[in-house]
């Protein structure tokens, strides 16, 4: 499958309203071809998956952002539902800590990084400290900053930064992929209108929900910024569109099957001194009686 319509390409300005569309699909993907295709994507990530974890060289991490309702934890259960789960982890990170709080906003997702041979979920991420806290800024004066440069210097250090933590990753051995998952505002509104009217859905609902809808118009700039900034060459943004759940999952397993795949992931080579102490094995285990 093609995804270049979903790629943030390094070194561009990209506009959320006028160059991703929320409801966009392909013209040969139907309902139920895609839930067919995605199970055959979900055996193969699982393959992967396993190979991943025997090498023990490369490690994964799969980072989500988005708008609230536009699927991430079911698009996290789906995808991943063939995984291994002593492969795989998920750390969705809320408001910070106090503890937290006492380190610099990298500490928290440092910690929890993949080990080599597994794949690390971040439902969320670091790049809330562009995105929630550029929305409201006096989120900053919390942080228990020496010094907070003034403007738009903040946003510009902050991107830099990252892109020097990801670059570091990528350069030892830990492949990052970035999913924005694009719902539209309307379609957001009939979620959350879901939500509210349906009882086993009430525990999905927060009133903060609809008060950050509010500012929508200011988290799609802040998204743009963070897009066109920290959209690299190593590790670049993936647009998806999220309206239609069944192909956010869809593109989301062929993406990450694909990166695995480019990894040429192998299973260890054993040598000759192993192979002989498996045959010696082999000799006791059949003259057992």
């Amino acid at each position: 499958m093609n995804h270049d319509p979903f790629i943030v390409p390094p070194g561009t300005k990209i506009s959320l309203k006028n160059d991703y569309n929320p409801s966009y699909q392909t013209s040969s993907e139907e309902k139920v071809d895609a839930n067919i295709k995605l199970t055959a994507g979900i055996q193969q990530l699982a393959n992967y998956q396993d190979i991943l974890y025997a090498q023990n060289t490369y490690a994964l991490l799969i980072i989500f952002q988005a708008m609230d309702a536009a699927g991430k934890d079911s698009t996290i259960k789906h995808v991943m539902s063939g995984i291994n789960p002593q492969g795989c982890q998920v750390f969705s990170f809320k408001a910070p800590s106090a503890e937290e709080l006492d380190h610099d906003y990298l500490w928290r997702s440092m910690k929890a990084l993949p080990e080599r041979g597994r794949i690390g979920i971040f439902n969320r991420s670091y790049y809330e400290e562009v995105l929630v806290v550029r929305v409201h800024p006096e989120i900053l004066e919390k942080q228990q900053l020496h010094c907070i440069p003034q403007g738009k210097h903040i946003w510009q250090q902050r991107f830099e930064e990252i892109n020097n933590f990801e670059k570091y990753l990528v350069n030892n051995g830990i492949i990052v992929l970035k999913f924005f998952l694009n719902v539209s505002k309307k379609e957001q509104k009939k979620r959350f209108l879901d939500r509210i009217q349906s009882p086993e859905k009430h525990w999905k609902f927060s009133a903060s929900d609809v008060k950050e809808r509010a500012f929508w118009d200011d988290y799609m700039l802040a998204y743009e910024e963070v897009f066109n900034h920290t959209s690299t060459e190593f590790a670049p943004w993936y647009i998806i569109p999220a309206d239609r759940k069944w192909f956010t999952r869809l593109i989301v397993a062929d993406i990450i099957c694909k990166k695995l795949q480019e990894l040429n992931l192998q299973y260890p080579t054993l040598s000759e001194e192993h192979k002989q102490r498996l045959l010696e094995a082999k000799k006791m285990l059949e003259s057992e009686d």
